[in-house]
């Protein structure tokens, strides 16, 4: 028994003596309130957590603290902007009024309304009242101020409502136009006001200067009277809304997504949208030169947020009208920052109101996301800290997890790593005839890497020390979309190997035959980046030899969509180097027919940076049109075609837009003649970078053309398989050159 044990009270004693149970009590608080310390010490990853939990409580108020101030201002905003417009309209309806019934009490412009009443309208032809001198009389009394007012014409109705005069002769002795019957109701009934914008129902000039029927027009109506102050006609003076009306409106815009617009009684949008190009690509208006929202747009709810792809499931004429709508033609005036859904489904705020007399309503909205960012940035910057708390909380509780399995797995790592070189070796990505490509990674960094391994039996020491050269001559080039060599050497077993960085992309080859022929936009990214890759070759007396496609690929990397990687330089020669080196042999045919320009077919010792310049206009073709440049039988009859036939333009052999400037720019690198060629890579990119569609192709655009791909893609691994198909395949052409002299075919 343990000694220490006589003078500790058990439970069951402490039950007996009080003073032993407090005594045992606060042992026991102290053993828990320790324990725990020692738990929250060594269990660093509770802190966040509690973080967390005191975070999200005072979130939670500061939340709502700002967002009612940020509604609150909002409001404010709102109802002074909508009642301005208002106020803005009211004055202007006013001016046109005051107009309107000024020159209908004019006494010479009454003495020829009161001609034309006199006359028998029914007997008289068209014609015949246009070129009355009553009507002349009144064309000629009207001509200042519709000029002044920047009026498009005018009418003149009697009692029945019909036309005796206008500047519209198709109008002239229609009785009872149904366009017409509610304003000119409304004007003999002794009130004078402005229409709400109707279709025209006759031939007016558009913007575009062309005649069309139906387009926006509103009138201000006054009644004429006669001596007795009885009403006896109708003058109404035509207005273009586009003008002034819908001007006014357009003040009303606020940031990116605010707008003010009008709409009648029926829900029909009376002035233009600031978003027509988005209802035109969402389907709600029609696709033509002058659609326009006026009186094509019903301020309806779809149900959803159209520009986030929904679609309602019935005609557009069956939704109900938007909350804001319905709620300003039954009730008024009214306000709304709660949110609800506009006529293209997005959430929005708003303040509007109705105008009785011209029974019409004024609305300005702002996108519920535009007024709220600075709550959302709020949210963000919350939820972002609560997520780096937690990742805290689960990064320092695996910590101590995985710290002990990585250092068994480094120790593993260089274990492995003996059997070659530096590097484990993983997955066969590839074999041919010289060798096996490996993804791996380097024992200690861990990083992914392509290993090509050469067999020590099949490859003679001339061909391992041209590699070696090969190698050591791109290992100096250090652009970005220049496929980066690690390492290379010899194994204890003398297979020689090198390791390059691993790709997980999509060549161009794959990219077209796949996806077909590609946008200007994406082709003129891709190209820049080809450019920048080769200038810094040339630049270092490198030429390529054998740009194409299948050399040429297509990656995300560091969260960057269509990062381009140059690969295989195996076939890359010095500009200066000469027969005595060994290393090609005069005669030799080096690179793919398909992008050979015509120097390196007809003197192939000759070639420089031109050559490689061909080759990417080459490709460049290739990617607009799906298509190579030449097309032919055999290798004989490609290489004539190359030597001596002029490439149809790729506008003609393709549906994409390709604009003049690129067409020329390609067409210039397809030239025979190198002199008529870009003379260097850089001047090519900044011919190309001056195309109309350069910097088109978005980050967005990419991001999601991946997203498409790698959801469709069946693996990585055939883009893998097509590095090593490639490396493999240089290998073996060079080795074929040293011993026969000739590439095979």
């Amino acid at each position: 028994m343990n000694p220490l044990n006589l003078f500790r009270p058990s439970r069951r004693d402490a039950s007996k003596h009080p003073a032993a149970h407090m005594t045992w009590a606060s042992q026991n608080v102290s053993k828990t309130i320790t324990r725990t310390g020692l738990f929250l010490k060594k269990q660093l990853w509770v802190w966040p957590i509690v973080a967390v939990v005191i975070l999200a409580i005072l979130g939670f108020f500061v939340r709502h603290a700002i967002e009612s101030t940020i509604k609150g201002n909002v409001a404010s905003g709102l109802t002074t902007l909508v009642e301005l417009e208002r106020a803005m309209l009211e004055k202007w309806f006013g001016v046109q009024e005051s107009t309107a019934e000024s020159l209908a009490n004019d006494s010479q412009v009454r003495q020829a309304v009161y001609a034309l009443l006199e006359s028998k309208v029914e007997n008289s032809s068209p014609p015949a009242i246009q070129d009355s001198e009553a009507h002349r009389q009144l064309a000629t009394e009207l001509a200042p101020t519709l000029s002044a007012h920047s009026y498009v014409g005018f009418l003149l109705a009697n009692q029945s409502k019909q036309i005796i005069s206008s500047s519209h002769p198709s109008l002239i002795g229609q009785e009872a136009v149904p366009e017409y019957d509610h304003f000119l109701d409304r004007a003999l009934d002794g009130e004078t006001f402005v229409s709400t914008p109707l279709a025209s129902v006759v031939m007016m000039e558009n913007e575009n200067g062309l005649m069309r029927m139906g387009l926006p027009t509103m009138y201000v109506c006054a009644p004429v009277r006669d001596e007795s102050f009885q009403v006896v006609g109708v003058l109404a003076l035509q207005i273009a809304p586009e003008r002034e009306f819908t001007q006014i409106l357009q003040k009303g815009q606020v940031g990116e997504s605010g707008e003010t617009y009008a709409f009648n009684a029926d829900g029909l949008m009376v002035s233009n949208s600031r978003f027509d190009e988005d209802a035109i690509l969402l389907g709600l208006l029609p696709d033509t030169d002058d659609s326009r929202s006026m009186l094509q747009l019903q301020v309806r709810d779809p149900g959803g947020n159209m520009t986030e792809g929904f679609r309602p499931g019935v005609r557009r004429s069956q939704l109900p009208l938007t909350t804001m709508a319905s709620e300003a033609i039954e009730n008024g005036a009214g306000l709304n920052v709660d949110g609800y859904r506009d006529y293209r489904g997005v959430p929005v705020i708003g303040a509007w109101t109705w105008m009785p007399k011209y029974e019409l309503g004024v609305v300005t909205e702002v996108d519920a996301a535009q007024a709220f960012r600075p709550l959302a940035i709020l949210q963000r910057v919350f939820l972002t800290i609560y997520v780096l708390l937690i990742l805290s909380a689960v990064a320092i509780f695996v910590f101590t997890i995985i710290v002990a399995r990585l250092q068994r797995q480094a120790r593993e790592a260089v274990i492995e790593a003996q059997q070659l070189g530096q590097y484990t070796l993983g997955e066969k990505l590839g074999e041919g005839g010289m060798g096996v490509v490996y993804k791996g990674h380097h024992s200690m960094l861990r990083r992914p890497t392509a290993i090509k391994l050469l067999h020590a039996d099949r490859v003679n020491e001339t061909s391992i020390a041209r590699f070696e050269r090969e190698v050591q001559i791109t290992c100096q080039l250090n652009h970005a979309n220049t496929i980066s060599i690690y390492d290379y050497g010899r194994t204890p077993e003398g297979v020689f190997y090198y390791a390059v960085e691993y790709l997980d992309g999509i060549d161009l080859q794959q990219l077209v035959n796949d996806d077909g022929p590609q946008p200007e936009s994406r082709v003129i990214h891709i190209l820049l980046q080809i450019c920048g890759s080769l200038y810094e070759a040339h630049s270092n007396g490198l030429v390529h030899r054998d740009i194409k496609p299948a050399n040429v690929m297509l990656n995300r990397r560091g969260c960057e969509p269509d990062v381009v990687k140059v690969l295989d330089f195996g076939l890359v020669k010095a500009v200066d180097q000469t027969d005595g080196d060994g290393q090609n042999r005069d005669g030799t045919l080096t690179g793919t027919p398909l992008y050979m320009s015509p120097e390196s077919i007809q003197a192939p010792m000759t070639v420089d940076s031109s050559t490689d310049i061909y080759a990417v206009g080459a490709i460049a073709y290739f990617l607009l049109t799906g298509q190579p440049v030449f097309e032919a039988e055999g290798i004989a009859q490609l290489c004539q075609k190359h030597i001596e036939e002029v490439p149809v333009p790729p506008s003609q052999r393709t549906d994409v837009d390709v604009s003049g400037k690129l067409e020329d720019t390609i067409m210039s690198c397809l030239e025979k003649s190198r002199a008529k060629r870009p003379q260097t890579a850089r001047e090519l990119g900044v011919q190309i970078s001056r195309c109309k569609a350069a910097g088109k192709w978005t980050i967005e655009d990419g991001d999601r053309w991946w997203g498409r791909h790698e959801r469709g893609s069946q693996g990585i691994s055939l883009s893998n398989s097509a590095i090593a198909a490639t490396m493999d395949q240089t290998m073996d052409v060079t080795d074929a050159n040293d011993s026969n002299g000739h590439t095979p075919s």
